[in-house]
């Protein structure tokens, strides 16, 4: 094999150009951004970049000219429109065609647009790339009215750093409740409390009808006709996986590219990882799920390197997420969906607690706000396939540490 083509130059594609090289790879390597820049951290956009405590330089996970020195051909600001699976050629805008024996697909995912009148005037903004959080500075300024649309992660992200630079902010949330689809409401509650507290104002169950405005936005107004005003309105409702050019040469797609745990596609020269892939997860009985992480997404680089170079396959890591919110660090192992039960470590007025989610008598996943060894010790339990009592859980006196030394096997 000796010419791999990877699109996206996103942490999934440079990882997995970096870890090729690292493994011996000789061919050649093609990596396919359509941004201006080498490849980046996504996760301090919504934090540190956004409230300018990290330059561009600084988000770039390794300097550019280490891809000319490593002998990848970075091509930037390049969109790649055309996969013909028979000839094994990309095609680019433009018409240039690059031939390939693997083909790796790190196209990540695109932010959702409001689907509403006026999602388009000036001052709307999605929130996505780098270039999306330079567009939203001029507009970010003490007293200025921020409306978020969506109450996930990034919304309360970009929530907290509004706040903290003097925005007057409200969230629209069609759901009852902060992180519906991502957490417990026991974990929901504690961050609506803490946003509420710090002045963020919530419409739950709002749902926007229009974003109001001639060549500006001046507001959102909401379907019980509601109406409130905004010089500047984000949305944050969410990915959707991009997935374009695996449907245009008819790969196996749903919800994002299908793939083995081996980050094979349905055509076997053809990979995925990242946002855009589907995958087993094997500390969850091989169930196929898209994860939107990091951790995701240097694990799938690693993965299909292995797979490109032959060698033993890589082996998997308990998948793991973290969101920062004013003093607040939320760090997250496991996957809590089908949990049954769950069960808190700590008293969450003290800003310093732990959600254990139980499926039957298994752990399968932990929400540590400000508690990073119950974090590490729920992934070593996933990794080790051990649990713990929830009477010994809930026992806070109890150091983490020597709960996890004396875990069962399930």
């Amino acid at each position: 094999m000796r010419r791999v083509i990877i699109i996206g130059a996103g942490q999934a594609g440079g990882e997995a150009a970096q870890r090729l090289r690292q493994g011996g790879f000789t061919g050649d390597i093609t990596l396919i951004g359509e941004e201006p820049s080498a490849p980046y951290q996504r996760p301090p956009l919504s934090k540190k970049y956004l409230a300018g405590e990290l330059s561009m330089d600084r988000l770039l996970l390794r300097p550019p000219t280490v891809y000319t020195e490593e002998g990848v051909a970075f091509l930037s600001s390049v969109r790649a429109v055309w996969i013909d699976r028979a000839s094994q050629r990309v095609r680019l805008e433009g018409g240039r065609e690059i031939p390939y024996d693997a083909l790796v697909l790190a196209t990540g995912a695109r932010p959702r647009k409001l689907p509403l009148a006026g999602a388009d005037l000036d001052g709307v903004h999605l929130f996505r790339t780098a270039a999306d959080v330079d567009a939203i500075r001029p507009r970010f300024n003490a007293g200025a009215k921020l409306i978020v649309v969506g109450a996930g992660y990034i919304g309360l992200e970009v929530a907290a750093v509004a706040r903290q630079h003097g925005l007057d902010v409200t969230v629209i949330e069609t759901a009852v409740r902060p992180l519906a689809r991502v957490t417990s409401p026991e974990v929901a509650g504690f961050f609506l409390d803490e946003h509420t507290r710090q002045g963020v104002r919530f419409v739950l169950g709002g749902q926007p009808a229009v974003i109001k405005g001639q060549a500006e936005v001046t507001g959102v107004a909401l379907t019980d006709g509601t109406e409130l005003p905004a010089d500047l309105v984000i949305s944050g409702i969410g990915i959707t996986p991009e997935t374009t050019l695996a449907q245009q040469c008819n790969l196996a797609v749903d919800n994002g590219v299908t793939t083995d745990k081996h980050c094979r596609t349905s055509d076997p020269n053809i990979f995925a990882i990242g946002d855009c892939a589907r995958r087993p997860m094997s500390y969850y009985g091989d169930r196929v799920q898209r994860l939107e992480s990091v951790h995701n997404a240097v694990e799938g680089g690693r993965i299909v390197a292995n797979a490109i170079l032959g060698k033993e396959a890589y082996a998997e890591e308990t998948p793991w997420f973290w969101s920062d919110q004013y003093d607040l660090k939320l760090q997250i192992a496991g996957l809590f969906q089908d949990y049954d039960h769950v069960v808190l470590r700590g008293a969450i007025a003290d800003r310093a607690f732990a959600a254990f989610y139980y499926k039957g008598d298994q752990i399968i996943a932990v929400d540590a706000i400000n508690k990073p060894g119950e974090f590490l010790g729920v992934k070593t339990l996933i990794q080790r396939k051990l649990t713990i009592a929830p009477a010994d859980i809930e026992d806070a006196s109890r150091p983490m540490k020597e709960l996890v030394a004396a875990a069962r096997p399930l």
